[in-house]
């Protein structure tokens, strides 16, 4: 069956066509999931989230031939939401116990790590956080690996003085 006639199918609410239409474009979607929220786990679960808002709403599309376009901007549109709900998680989710024991401490990383921009912090995240490898890292940021070192390096050089501008202490 041809994808416009699966898209006309679905409109009038055809669930099977529907779901076929939407297996046709799931790839699709998957990578441009992918490339925004960076993370397997979470790109399925935005297709999923895409299928059954798109479901609910196929009727709204007015133009048959658009339908992956008009996908893909369901897509883009979850993920932007997705990501602007994770910068206002506080950091402290993010934190393992393990790397501050005080009170204080905890409050100061926390700062230091809002201090930092979104490409620094999320190295920081996936190195320390999730514990990846410098060459998983690259591969995630598209990066050559000593280009992620560097920055590593210089985040956590921006980061200890940060602290240390706060009254912290150095262990130099």
């Amino acid at each position: 069956m041809e994808e416009k006639e699966l898209v006309e199918r679905s409109i009038r609410g055809d669930a099977e066509a529907f779901v076929s239409l939407m297996e046709l474009h799931k790839t699709s979607l998957y990578r441009t999931a992918f490339a925004f929220l960076k993370s397997e786990h979470a790109s399925v679960e935005a297709v999923q989230e895409v299928t059954a808002r798109a479901f609910r709403n196929i009727r709204r599309l007015k133009e048959p031939a658009y339908a992956k376009t008009w996908l893909t901007r369901i897509m883009i549109n979850y993920c932007q939401d997705e990501l602007k709900k994770r910068r206002r998680e506080p950091v402290t989710d993010l934190i393992p116990e393990r790397i501050a024991q005080s009170g204080d401490e905890l409050l100061m990383l926390e700062e230091a790590l809002l201090a930092l921009p979104d490409p620094s912090r999320r190295l920081i995240h996936l190195k320390y956080f999730e514990e990846m490898k410098i060459k998983d890292i690259a591969e995630i940021e598209e990066l050559p690996e000593g280009t992620v070192k560097s920055r590593l390096h210089n985040t956590l050089r921006t980061l200890r003085e940060f602290i240390n501008g706060k009254g912290g202490r150095s262990d130099d």
